[in-house]
């Protein structure tokens, strides 16, 4: 590629946010461990809620005071998740003495401390159950976290995703992270000429969940940079199950050649690390500067025992600008009030099993 090419590309991008799986993986600055006192102040907020059943889904901050705690982790997720290395790992809930009821009470009460939570699915979920529910991959309307598949690396639809362990598999299901500015970052060095074709838009399967008014895919670019800002949006296996679609635009060859160089990057153990989740854990990852991946697991037989996280998608009160084009998925991009799902006839809910 010419220099004159290479320049209409972004710069290399600097920050906490280009980081390298291995050296990262060597840290603890990314964990967050709650001590006694603030357990306190998160068992005092979920008391009263869970006590009279309160409707989950309307909790605000309000509802769920951390009188030291609140400042404490708003501010670490605006420095390290929105504006730094994109995420944290919040350590020691009591999940193994709380009732499902608590767990999501609490899960949900931190979250509202960063933002709105967005519907994950044309269901109203705002309050997501990851779990084997024993579907088929293969069904292009199945979302890959009700199987017991790997997802591979991809972003949620929100600013940013918190999960909450309650149960671990009997092996397998680690989490993994990478982050899309290294992503970025080795593209341009290596290959700027597929790394601009992941600045046009491409066609992703909305896996049978469409709004009024849509069609069955949106069109957003891989990589996109909108006011200083390097935002990625993906999901291989949506983007390729989007041909499926006689009026989606077809995908060239060089296009293919892109995205498997991007997949091949994200798979890189010099890039990605993993994680082990324990229950109790919450994972908050920004959207819009990483991918995560979840790898394939054995469940136990025993119902009770089997693998169980809680999900938010949050749109972030502190969260960056997004061009025009994320409106197609995410309904709007005013900051505190985009993404998530909403199809016709969707009612905003909290579950408290997988439904």
């Amino acid at each position: 590629m010419s220099s004159a090419a290479l320049s209409q590309l972004p710069l290399e991008q600097g920050g906490e946010a280009a980081w390298y799986g291995p050296e990262i993986s060597g840290r603890s600055d990314w964990q967050m461990p709650l001590d006694p006192a603030e357990l306190a102040e998160i068992e005092a907020a979920v008391r009263p809620l869970a006590a009279r059943e309160a409707d989950i889904a309307v909790i605000r901050a309000s509802d769920f005071p951390l009188p030291t705690l609140g400042a404490k982790f708003r501010a670490r997720v605006e420095k390290e998740v929105l504006n730094g290395r994109g995420f944290l790992l919040m350590r020691g809930l009591s999940v193994h003495r709380w009732t499902m009821r608590q767990s999501a009470t609490a899960f949900f009460g931190l979250g509202a401390h960063l933002g709105s939570a967005r519907s994950q699915n044309g269901k109203g979920h705002v309050l997501g159950h990851v779990q084997d529910l024993g579907l088929d991959v293969a069904d292009p309307n199945v979302r890959i976290y009700q199987t017991h598949e790997r997802q591979t690396y991809h972003t949620d639809s929100c600013d940013i995703v918190g999960l909450l362990c309650l149960k671990t598999a009997k092996s397998g299901g680690l989490s993994a992270l990478v982050s899309s500015t290294t992503i970025f970052n080795e593209m341009r060095r290596r290959r700027p000429d597929l790394l601009r074709l992941l600045f046009e838009p491409v066609a992703t399967d909305r896996r049978g969940e469409v709004p009024d008014g849509q069609k069955p895919y949106f069109q957003i670019p891989t990589f996109n940079w909108h006011w200083g800002f390097l935002t990625a949006i993906y999901q291989r296996q949506y983007i390729d199950s989007a041909q499926r679609f006689a009026d989606a635009p077809r995908l060239s060859s060089k296009h293919v050649e892109a995205l498997d160089y991007f997949d091949a990057l994200a798979n890189d153990p010099k890039l990605h690390m993993f994680m082990e989740f324990r229950p109790g854990d919450v994972q908050w990852v920004h959207n819009h500067t990483m991918l995560h991946d979840r790898t394939a697991f054995v469940d136990w037989p025993e119902p009770e025992r089997r693998r169980h996280l809680l999900r938010l998608w949050l749109a972030a009160d502190k969260a960056r600008p997004l061009p025009a084009v994320f409106a197609q998925r995410y309904g709007s991009v005013t900051i505190g009030d985009r993404g998530g799902i909403i199809v016709r006839g969707t009612r905003l809910h909290a579950p408290l099993e997988a439904v």
